[in-house]
This record gives C-alpha cells, structure tokens and sequence, in this order.
C-alpha cells in the first residue's frame, strides 16, 4: 500500500497541483484552486474522473456544464475538452486519469 500526501497548498499566482501517485495504468493529481482561479480548457487522451474533495466549483465539459460540490464527481471521456473555475470558495479535488498519458 501506498499512502497519498494531501494535496498542494494554494497558490495567489495560479492554480496549484500535486501530483500524487504516477504508473503506466494511472496517474492521481491534486489540485487546490482559490476563488477566481481557472483551469483552462484543456483535453487529454485518457479518460479524466474529477472528485471534489472540498469546496465547489464549475466543471466544464465538451456538450455541459456542472456546479460540483464536496463529494461529487464527473467524469471527461479520452480527447473531451474540459475546464474548471473554482467560484466563490477554494476548490480541493482530485483528477484520476487512467491511463496515464504517455504511459
């Protein structure tokens, strides 16, 4: 077993990340956005499942949109476009993504 490290403190300059677990079959990210800051629309060839650790924030995907709270997930599929903003509150989540890119 391996234990995972909390997270990234935040950044005022940008969006901060962690990553915390990386092999061939996945690669687990923690990110820490504070009000205002974005994830840009970005996409990966590997399929991304987002949970929402702590905080809320707005989940952009290719055809919807979804306000995601503590506990909640999506999931993007291979080559989706997707953004996140974090809005009113720091957003805490972890992206999954399987199979790592590159891997």
């Amino acid at each position: 077993m391996k234990t995972l490290g909390a997270g990234p403190a935040s950044r005022a300059d940008r969006p901060a990340s962690e990553l915390l677990h990386d092999e061939a079959n996945v690669r687990v990210v923690a990110f820490h956005l504070l009000p205002g800051q974005r994830i840009a629309p970005h996409n990966s060839p590997s399929t991304v499942l987002v949970q929402v650790v702590s905080g809320s924030g707005r989940f952009h995907g290719a055809e919807d949109d979804a306000l995601l709270t503590a506990g909640q997930s999506a999931v993007y599929a291979p080559g989706e476009m997707h953004a996140i903003d974090a809005i009113d509150e720091p957003l805490r989540f972890l992206a999954i993504i399987t199979p790592r890119p590159g891997g």
